[in-house]
């Protein structure tokens, strides 16, 4: 079942830890018991760690710049557990739990912030593309692999990972319409995190943004974006459609982006401290918990374990981020392009020259 009309948005998780009925969308989730969810809980809280252990290297000079995705946890794993691991994610910059999901090699991860590697990972190796910083270019990338998938005759699909603010740019909605032209097996996965950059999403639309796709002939999901179990099932009912030929699907995740937009921004310049709280209450890690120790399937011993795993990961990670290597200067021109070219060595001698001018070229 896909809702297309406005308001309503999907819900199997209430914020007080309490499992709600959602007739169309339960079925889907009915092979997650506790142990999978416990899984899922812990995922997110993995996320979380990787993103508070990030966002204190930025603070203490390690690394230059981190996009946090705080409070959109459930959003990223939930719909990251619905793919197949041959489902190829083009994501924007805060895909991180995604990412993670994926199983990027966090480090590879990290290392693109710190100035060490121009893109990070080898996509192929996790059928992930490199992040996209160009807002909403990678909906085209999406769509292009989408019907190449088409093409081979694969029942493969692909995902395209965006925000509220890029349902204005557009690059989005010509991807959308190839998609609906062409039926293409592809998934539109909108965190509406409500702020682009400093601008709350009243500027982007006066309506539900689900509600645009219809337009396109593409139906829409307006989901609860803090509840993984219903963004678990409304990307697999998506992910089912395309597999079976049914072309595009649109999910708007309905999240909230507790943090700054980056490291180098100050969200309390333009939003109030009461809305923070509002969404405070709806902590997507919190409900699984509470949901989860209600039904006697998480102790205060698997909690303990979790959060000593999620210790560990961050306390690798931070001492294999401090161990890369300065990188050197010029190396940055090296993976540019697949092949040389007059252009980008003019680039590189010039920026060499300039280098030479400080004392002992070596800034």
């Amino acid at each position: 079942m896909l809702l297309t009309h406005s308001g309503e948005y999907v819900q199997l998780l209430t914020p007080r830890g309490e499992r709600v009925d959602a007739p169309g969308f339960d079925p889907w989730v009915a092979d997650i018991g506790s142990v999978e969810l416990r899984s899922l809980y812990e995922d997110m809280l993995i996320s979380r760690r990787l993103d508070t252990e990030a966002t204190a290297l930025q603070r203490q000079g390690e690394i230059g710049l981190w996009p946090p995705l705080l409070g959109q946890e459930a959003a990223q794993v939930g719909s990251a557990h619905a793919l197949r691991p041959s489902d190829f994610v083009f994501g924007s910059y805060r895909e991180n739990a995604v990412a993670f999901c994926r199983g990027v090699d966090l480090t590879t991860m990290i290392s693109v912030w710190r100035g060490n590697a121009n893109a990070g990972w080898n996509p192929y190796d996790i059928s992930m593309a490199a992040p996209a910083i160009i807002i909403g270019a990678q909906t085209l990338h999406a769509v292009g692999y989408a019907m190449g998938c088409d093409f081979d005759r694969s029942d493969d699909i692909s995902v395209a990972y965006f925000g509220d603010g890029a349902t204005s740019q557009g690059d989005v909605n010509e991807a959308m319409i190839f998609a609906a032209s062409f039926s293409a097996p592809v998934i539109f996965f909108c965190q509406n995190n409500h702020y682009a950059i400093s601008e709350p999403v009243g500027v982007q639309t006066t309506k539900p943004i689900a509600d645009r796709a219809p337009g396109f002939g593409i139906p829409s999901i307006r989901v609860d974006g803090n509840d993984v179990l219903a963004v678990f099932a409304a990307t697999a009912i998506a992910a089912d459609r395309a597999r079976s030929g049914n072309g595009p699907t649109y999910i708007e995740a309905v999240t909230y982006r507790m943090g700054p937009h980056t490291t180098s921004d100050d969200p309390t310049r333009y939003r109030p401290e009461t809305e923070l709280e509002e969404w405070r209450a709806k902590d997507p890690l919190d409900r699984v918990k509470r949901y989860l120790m209600k039904i006697g399937a998480l102790d205060d011993a698997q909690m303990q374990a979790i959060d000593d795993h999620a210790d560990r990961v961050a306390k690798d990670l931070r001492a294999a981020i401090r161990a890369l290597p300065e990188p050197e200067p010029l190396s940055f021109f090296d993976t540019v392009f697949a092949e040389p070219n007059a252009h980008l060595a003019r680039q590189r001698s010039q920026h060499a020259a300039y280098l030479a001018a400080f004392d002992g070229g070596e800034r």
